[in-house]
């Protein structure tokens, strides 16, 4: 989700502490656009009005190993929105914290499966809408 200064919005996690795009794991029979809309209500408080596809990341970039061991390739299906509404919500337990990025001053602590992501949006932010 980018604001109109091209702040993207990220999620302090509550497993790891990395921040990352808010996101999650697809409901039985859900659509990804589905997944997308539902994840970043349960993680933001905030909900997509518009979203357009921006990339699917999958393969080595996208390995992951949670503190408690359990070890997962994902197949990351990635949304641009400009267009959502709400109060941003913290429930304390999968999200920390919530705060807008200047994507080209992200923290430190970022997820590795978003680096990837963020290397593209830098290269295509002129043609998001």
């Amino acid at each position: 989700m980018l604001d109109g200064m091209n702040k993207v919005l990220l999620q302090r996690r509550g497993d790891d502490y990395n921040w990352c795009i808010p996101g999650g794991g697809m409901d039985l029979g859900e659509t990804v656009e589905e997944t997308a809309k539902r994840e970043v209500y349960e993680e933001t408080g905030l909900v997509i009005d518009e979203m357009k596809l921006f990339n699917v990341y999958s393969g080595e970039s996208q390995h992951h190993i949670y503190p408690d061991g359990n070890e997962f390739y994902f197949v990351n299906v990635v949304y641009v929105s400009r267009a959502y509404k709400g109060e941003v919500l913290i429930d304390g337990e999968e999200t920390k914290e919530l705060k807008y990025f200047d994507i080209y001053e992200l923290p430190q602590t970022l997820s590795k499966t978003n680096v990837p992501v963020f290397e593209d949006l830098r290269r295509r932010l002129s043609e998001i809408k």
